[in-house]
């Protein structure tokens, strides 16, 4: 065998390194999902506060697009998609600065 082909084996310092994610990034983009997760549960222990499940009731335009269970599921989306990604980004540029803390 040549050793054109064979190569060392990288020392452990040369091994490149695998970042994890600070815990204040990761529990800031759990929130969302968090939120969207209690808003299903929501719904399923009281479907009753869901009209469009319940058939029975009749109701206007506000009560089929504002139901506290469907809004909290929106609110997470909403989150996890627009205000999350800034914070971990703000959060990880804070790391970098200070890799003190």
């Amino acid at each position: 065998m040549g050793s054109e082909i064979a190569t060392s084996i990288p020392n452990e310092r040369e091994q490149e390194r695998v970042e994890r994610r600070p815990w204040r990034a990761l529990a800031v983009q759990l929130l969302g999902p968090l939120t969207m997760v209690g808003g299903v549960v929501w719904g399923v222990a009281q479907p009753y506060r869901i009209l469009l499940i319940d058939h029975g009731r009749g109701g206007d335009l506000y009560d089929y697009l504002f139901q506290g269970p469907l809004l909290v599921i929106l609110v997470g989306l909403a989150y996890t998609v627009f205000v999350a990604p800034g914070l971990v980004s703000d959060l990880e540029a804070v790391e970098r600065r200070d890799p003190a803390s």
